[in-house]
């Protein structure tokens, strides 16, 4: 396996926490971890690991599409670079992204036959594999087409990332009967019914599901475009966030909480890791030729070791190789 190229100046903790992240990956995983950022400011951090240089920076704030263009040596695009020239196999970065996707639409291109590339976000789910959600942003506004060809990259992803042999595929929606929702999912849900491609990839549409289905066993690839994809998203992990900080809350308001607290948080703390964004790695840009993982922007260094080891499993299970070879036939 070539080096992960790490962007090492994108996120709310970097540089600190993105290279304390690449240590521990190399020490913990046995991946090699190339830094890509501007060599001053990572030389003490850096250690042994490599560095691609890279004067500039695009910040979370940046436009995506103009900062592409417009900074060339940005870690960003570097880190993309050094993918589509074989110089790394994948592509990690918690910063800017729509520049994150921008810079690896622009430089690796797409896979042939990908109309648009989606976000595969994996939601979890207490005890069974994640529930993948996509899109979860790349596309704002999408056409029918699209959603069908998101439909058939999930399945892939959901069947080579997490084993699922027939992955159940279902489209968001306001309520289950074909009847209900926008054009755009009516028109969708048309299309997935009548889908040779979903069969081809091994997959089962179910029809459509709900925003209450998302973190259940009963679905594997949730579809949707991706402004309502990034709305489901930010609204489950701010929900779970708040119920979490209730519960902690709580155990400490009395003597006798307390006490529950003591007895009941060994069997909380593994559900909270379970939810905990830094233990998911981060979600794939299906779509484009090459690997490219964008992680959590506050993600810590533990966040930063799990998308490399996401990144090591994607690769060793050649999604993207199944990928062309799923849609190229479509």
């Amino acid at each position: 396996m070539l080096p992960i190229a790490l962007d090492a100046m994108g996120g709310d903790k970097a540089p600190e926490e993105i290279v304390a992240g690449a240590h521990r990956a190399v020490e913990e995983l046995g991946v090699q971890v190339t830094l890509v950022g501007q060599p001053e400011v990572l030389e003490p951090l850096r250690g042994d690991l490599e560095v691609i240089p890279a004067s500039e920076v695009i910040g979370m704030s940046d436009d995506p599409g103009s900062s592409v263009r417009r900074r060339k040596d940005s870690s960003l695009v570097r880190a993309a670079e050094a993918v589509r020239d074989g110089k790394a196999s994948a592509m990690i970065s918690a910063g800017n992204t729509g520049a994150t996707m921008a810079s690896a639409l622009l430089r690796m291109g797409r896979i042939t036959g990908v109309s648009r590339p989606a976000i595969a976000t994996p939601i979890p789910v207490p005890g069974h594999n994640p529930t993948v959600l996509l899109d979860a942003g790349a596309n704002a506004e999408c056409q029918p087409e699209w959603l069908l060809q998101f439909a058939q990259m999930g399945a892939v992803f959901a069947r080579d990332r997490y084993g699922i042999e027939t992955p159940r595929v279902g489209l968001l929606s306001i309520g289950e009967e074909s009847s209900k929702g926008t054009p755009l999912v009516k028109e969708t849900h048309a299309l997935l019914a009548g889908s040779d491609a979903l069969t081809a990839a091994g997959a089962t549409f179910i029809g459509n599901v709900e925003g209450r289905d998302v973190m259940t066993p009963d679905v594997d690839v949730v579809v949707t475009d991706g402004f309502t994809g990034n709305v489901v998203l930010k609204t489950l992990e701010g929900g779970m966030r708040t119920l979490v900080n209730a519960i902690l809350g709580a155990f400490g308001t009395s003597p006798e909480t307390q006490a529950a607290g003591d007895v009941l948080m060994p069997a909380l703390l593994p559900l909270y890791a379970t939810l905990d964004p830094d233990n998911t790695g981060g979600a794939m840009l299906l779509g484009v030729d090459g690997l490219c993982l964008i992680s959590h922007g506050s993600s810590s260094a533990t966040a930063i070791v799990n998308a490399c080891r996401v990144a090591k499993e994607l690769h060793e299970a050649d999604v993207v190789g199944s990928l062309r070879a799923a849609v190229a036939p479509a």
